[in-house]
């Protein structure tokens, strides 16, 4: 990939790239840090990257940065302290629909929300999602099937929502 390319890179994914990495940790200075980082990776390969490839590899490498980053701050974080809320849609405090699918996306495991939002909200197939995680195609649809339907059990009802 020459400098010309990297750049068009860099002009193209980083919108996308950015909303993939704050879906899943939602700190604006971590996910700046983590495509930063991604960007960084990038750069240092790209003599080894060909430019048909890049946008895979960028968000491979995001995400992988993205798991690092997640593990390094479990580490640090004292999740005994932290007591997790029942939700039910009788409760139900937050009144926007966006606000309780991000509410419930984050209490999903990491992996069914990164693949969730791979496919719905940046519209990957699910072998582009397969090589960006390193997993097989099945896996990915059973990552999304599982988190799909943790999701729905979280939120209830839909039609409470709208």
């Amino acid at each position: 990939m020459t400098v010309a390319e990297f750049n068009h890179c860099v002009d193209q994914y980083s919108d996308c790239l950015y909303r993939f990495v704050i879906k899943n940790i939602r700190n604006d200075a971590a996910a700046a840090d983590i495509i930063q980082d991604t960007y960084e990776k990038i750069w240092l390969k790209h003599d080894n990257i060909l430019y048909d490839k890049a946008k895979s590899y960028l968000f491979t490498a995001a995400y992988h940065t993205l798991i690092d980053y997640t593990r390094k701050m479990k580490k640090l974080t004292d999740f005994d302290l932290m007591e997790e809320q029942e939700f039910s849609s009788d409760n139900l405090l937050i009144a926007d629909l966006k606000e309780n699918l991000e509410w419930a996306l984050q209490r999903i495991p990491e992996i069914q929300r990164s693949v969730i939002l791979l496919r719905d909200y940046e519209g990957y197939s699910y072998d582009e999602i397969g090589e960006i995680a390193g997993l097989t195609e099945n896996q990915v649809k059973v990552y999304i099937y599982r988190g799909r339907m943790a999701l729905r059990k979280l939120i209830g009802n839909p039609q409470v929502l709208i």
